[in-house]
């Protein structure tokens, strides 16, 4: 199950479960995940973006994301 989506700065994104392992099926470009994701992450994952690489990431809405 989808928990945490990070979307990074150069449109990657990485895809978390609820053990903190990562979901590879969800992962890859943003454009080619995104649709996936949204369709099947629950109410309660958590969204962001990394802003940088070096200063960490901002939490945002599903709908902002």
């Amino acid at each position: 199950m989808i928990k945490s989506v990070i979307k990074t700065p150069n449109n990657m994104v990485i895809v978390f479960d609820e053990r903190g392992e990562q979901i590879l099926e969800y992962q890859g470009r943003y454009e080619e995940v995104k649709e996936s994701i949204l369709k099947d992450a629950p109410p309660d994952t958590l969204f962001s973006y990394f802003l940088n690489y070096e200063t960490g990431f901002e939490i945002v809405p599903r709908e902002e994301w």
